[in-house]
């Protein structure tokens, strides 16, 4: 079962973190776990997804099945199959009611991290070289609801899904 945001519509984060809260490098995921794809799809598809344009120009195109909304600053920017905002704010009015993901980069879930009710983090536990990070997660404000550990044998890596709710 893939966890959603709520039934009367919320913002949620969905990120993947190393040990250090590391994110990315060089706006890449700085490792290669095809588990956690699979997960972010399942739980994504069907929804619609905020990014900014860095992580949208990372990707390359629009993610099927999900409403592609860009935050970006610059008002000439388009591509096709994606709504363009100029802030959060504006992101989170096109989805006021509905279920939605926040999915990066790190300026985009600095500035979410007030607004969502959810989080749903896979914890790497390894450290990356990373040059992007997620905000330390506040156990005064967030419970972990759910956690699933899982290890992928290809790589050795130890991993889990986790669900933290605002308190």
């Amino acid at each position: 079962m893939s966890p959603t945001p709520s039934a009367s519509g919320a913002l949620c984060i969905i990120v993947a973190t190393d040990s250090q809260n590391g994110i990315g490098i060089n706006n890449t995921l700085p490792w290669h776990l095809p588990e956690d794809l699979a997960h972010f799809k399942r739980t994504t598809s069907g929804h619609p997804i905020i990014m900014g344009r860095k992580t949208f120009d990372s990707i390359g195109r629009p993610l099927p099945n999900r409403r592609n909304i860009v935050i970006t600053r610059n008002r000439d920017w388009s591509h096709a199959g994606v709504e363009t905002v100029s802030s959060l704010q504006e992101a989170a009015t096109l989805v006021a009611g509905a279920d939605a993901f926040i999915i990066g980069g790190a300026q985009v879930y600095a500035e979410s991290l007030p607004l969502a009710t959810r989080l749903i983090v896979t914890e790497i536990d390894k450290a990356f070289d990373c040059d992007a990070f997620f905000p330390a997660i506040d156990r005064q404000q967030w419970r972990e609801t759910a956690r699933e550990t899982h290890r992928t044998e290809t790589q050795g890596l130890d991993y889990a899904f986790v669900t933290y709710e605002r308190r």
